[in-house]
């Protein structure tokens, strides 16, 4: 009975297998990967500069500092897909001997309870990520929606299509598949694949956060900056010294700043906050020319 119906079975990764040669006919793998890191890298960097106020756009990073900025966002998701998708190889890998082997019937009807079960389960996460999804206006502030709305998406298709998939292959050939199942099956990946890229960029917003916090912790570790200026910058941040400098001929710097950190260096500009965290703080954008006179301070041992 299994046997019979593996041919009908196994013309699903053949169409698979052409649809994916003809994404790569449409899209390079190699452009394909480079705008996936270069988005991730961007999610990552725009939320842990935005927990010091500052906008990543005005930075001036280019496409490279994103896609450097991507494996560690991009390094629990795909531990974690990795482990997934091994799973549910060895499983289908033994879900297939079991069916292929003699079974007796009291097998064949495990199987179906199990096929049954990751149906209903599959359907029942499927309609809470919905909910959840259509309930976004009361639930957006919730700190877990984009996490767990689109795993519940993403689990209950895969588990509602790999039940289905199982309770068909005990039964006797239905026959060639239908365009219906067909368009079906393409809108399962589909709803997958969405799942699995909202998940991580959630991931990715998550670690730079994270790492935004990390470095406000320990701020005496980021470079000591020693700014003059030829005005004062009336700095209200706590924590900060601002000092007279003695007028002196051909003098044009009249103000000097310590307890500084460098948070970032940009393409034409230095951003600085003070050298302790507080809710108080300001980010200070420093252009790289003739208006400002930087000092790095180094703090050493003795060589």
């Amino acid at each position: 009975m299994a046997e019979e119906n593996m041919p009908a079975e196994n013309a699903a990764p053949g169409r698979l297998e052409r649809l994916v040669e003809s994404g790569k006919a449409i899209i390079p793998p190699l452009t394909l990967l480079s705008a996936l890191l270069f988005y991730f890298g961007y999610v990552s960097a725009r939320a842990q500069y935005q927990y010091f106020g500052v906008d990543v756009d005005t930075i001036g990073l280019g496409t490279q500092d994103y896609v450097m900025r991507s494996p560690q966002p991009l390094l629990t998701p795909l531990l974690v897909f990795a482990a997934a998708g091994a799973g549910a190889v060895a499983a289908h890998a033994a879900v297939r001997r079991r069916i292929h082997a003699p079974a007796s019937v009291r097998t064949v009807v495990r199987l179906r309870r199990l096929g049954r079960a990751g149906q209903v389960a599959g359907l029942a996460g499927l309609a809470g990520g919905l909910l959840l999804l259509l309930g976004y206006v009361f639930l957006r502030d919730w700190p877990l929606y984009g996490l767990v709305t689109p795993l519940l998406i993403g689990a209950g298709a895969t588990l509602a299509r790999s039940g289905a998939a199982l309770r068909r292959l005990l039964r006797p050939p239905p026959g060639p598949a239908t365009p219906l199942r067909r368009t079906a099956t393409a809108l399962l990946y589909l709803v997958v694949a969405v799942s699995a890229f909202w998940m991580t960029a959630t991931v990715a917003q998550w670690s730079g956060r994270g790492l935004a916090m990390y470095e406000a912790s320990r701020l005496d570790e980021r470079p000591s900056v020693i700014l003059d200026t030829k005005e004062s910058l009336f700095l209200r941040s706590p924590g900060i010294q601002e000092t007279k400098l003695p007028a002196s001929e051909g003098q044009t710097f009249h103000y000097r700043y310590r307890h500084l950190r460098l948070l970032i260096h940009g393409k034409d500009r230095m951003f600085l906050v003070a050298d302790k965290w507080s809710a108080s703080n300001s980010t200070i954008i420093v252009p790289l020319d003739d208006s400002v006179r930087v000092q790095f301070q180094f703090q050493n041992q003795q060589p």
